[in-house]
């Protein structure tokens, strides 16, 4: 395996400078997951086989080392969760040391976050979670359960971050963005009952049926997060589906 770490493009582009992809599948089983599609794998497979890539910490190392790669915000992962529910993600840890050890930065995205990292990381960090509005959580993390987790590491002093992507129940993360989260920034933080996001993402879902009015959805998003002082950013297929109407 040679320089795994990678450009996003296209929508993926919207989240950071790098990727990188540590395992071989993921146990979480979203049906909206493009991932097996993506890498032309047996769904099945994709769920079950779940495993660090053949030699990823060696090749992260290796391409870290030679120095192309620096002050860098690194995302992990996009087609697979860093950290795969019920399976030994030592590999994740080793990756997340090897980064800061290059003088470059992680941003997390999890439906099973870790506590475990978090000593790694620090303010140019970023700890994510998803949270698509999803009924239940039978493979992975409970919703609340994961904003228990992020606001342990927003109290480290490290930047967490909220993807609403892709939304499948609009109601459920209109009331994530207007009641679950606490208003505010790091800069000028309102204490409240609830955790606390230094950004929050929000995107559509593509290339699967949904009810949902996107544009009436985009506005009211974009309203809640302005009068609550919340660090939006709107996904660009969502931000079509606004200017549109």
């Amino acid at each position: 395996m040679k320089n795994p770490i990678y450009v996003p493009k296209g929508r993926a582009g919207e989240y950071g400078d790098y990727a990188l992809n540590i395992y071989t599948g993921c146990p979480h089983r979203c049906y909206y997951c493009f991932a097996p599609s993506v890498l032309r794998m047996d769904r099945d497979r994709f769920h079950s086989d779940v495993r660090p890539r053949d030699g990823i910490v060696e090749a992260v190392a290796a391409q870290l080392a030679s120095g192309g790669i620096r002050d860098k915000t690194i995302h992990l992962c996009f087609t697979y969760d860093p950290y795969p529910r019920g399976y030994d993600t030592t590999a994740t840890r080793e990756i997340i040391k090897a980064i800061k050890d290059s003088g470059n930065h992680v941003q997390l995205l999890s439906k099973n976050p870790d506590e475990r990292d978090f000593d790694l990381l620090d303010e140019s960090d970023w700890v994510g979670i998803t949270l698509d509005g999803e009924d239940n959580a039978e493979h992975a993390m409970h919703p609340l359960s994961r904003l228990v987790v992020m606001e342990q590491a927003w109290l480290r002093g490290i930047n967490t971050w909220v993807s609403f992507e892709p939304v499948l129940n609009a109601d459920r993360v209109l009331f994530y963005l207007q009641k679950a989260l606490n208003e505010g920034t790091r800069s000028n933080p309102m204490m409240g009952n609830g955790p606390h996001a230094d950004r929050v993402k929000i995107g559509k879902l593509n290339y699967h049926p949904s009810s949902i009015d996107w544009a009436a959805f985009g506005r009211e998003v974009e309203t809640i997060c302005k009068a609550r002082g919340l660090d939006y950013y709107i996904k660009s297929d969502l931000r079509k589906d606004m200017q549109e109407v």
